[in-house]
């Protein structure tokens, strides 16, 4: 069994933030895999559901961010789970908006969600760091990850959260590759052969019904066409 922690902070006020991007990316998972209806436990929201082989338990912690680590340490020892069925979902400072990066182990680099999951079950779990951008200065960190996402976001945020429920199965799977991979075709998706004929400048010739017939070949010698054309 897995279990896929989302990050974020609980209520509607904060549904928005970018602070609560895990928490996205689990509703759209459960959405598109048609998990269980949402209850709650483990000072949590749960869901359970199948991605491909792997049974998978969805946890978003509703204790607020900075003590996440007691709802994912609880529903850790109930299902007797190790660091290695834990991946976490949560925003990152550290990389540009759009971009996506799977890690096993490391340090919290400051966020408080993984700063208390650390202290309640230790580092060697599985973070997908979901790019934030950072906002230029270190004092205005927490106010920009307490707000909204600004509407030029929608496009890659759409993009990326279809990415992660594109490729969870990848991902319960063990195979992290293939789960960037399903990401990376979201953010750019693939030209078809004509599009891209088409960009490039190169003449695709038209279809045989739509070429145009050859004039008939003139067998008339040259004197013959000569008085053809004064008579």
């Amino acid at each position: 069994m897995k279990m896929f922690v989302g990050l974020g902070n609980p209520g509607p006020k904060y549904a928005g933030n970018r602070h609560n991007i895990g928490f996205m990316a689990l509703d759209h998972i459960a959405a598109d895999h048609g998990f269980a209806p949402w209850r709650g436990k483990f000072q949590g929201a749960v869901s359970e559901g199948r991605l491909g082989r792997e049974k998978v338990l969805l946890l978003k912690p509703e204790t607020f961010m900075n003590l996440s680590g007691q709802s994912v340490g609880e529903a850790m020892r109930f299902y007797k789970l190790t660091t290695d069925d834990i991946i976490v979902f949560h925003d990152e400072l550290d990389l540009a908006p759009g971009k996506v990066r799977v890690k096993k182990g490391g340090g919290h680099a400051g966020h408080n969600g993984l700063r208390s999951i650390h202290a309640h079950i230790g580092p060697d779990y599985t973070r997908v760091r979901m790019g934030i951008g950072h906002p230029g200065n270190k004092n205005a960190v927490s106010s920009y990850v307490l707000r909204d996402f600004a509407k030029a976001d929608e496009g890659w945020l759409d993009d990326v959260l279809r990415g992660c429920a594109d490729g969870a199965v990848d991902l319960a799977e063990g195979d992290s590759g293939k789960f960037m991979n399903a990401i990376g075709r979201r953010i750019n998706p693939p030209r078809s052969s004509s599009s891209q004929a088409k960009s490039e400048g190169v003449k695709i010739d038209p279809a045989p019904s739509q070429k145009p017939k050859p004039e008939p070949k003139d067998s008339r010698s040259p004197l013959q066409r000569l008085m053809d054309k004064f008579s």
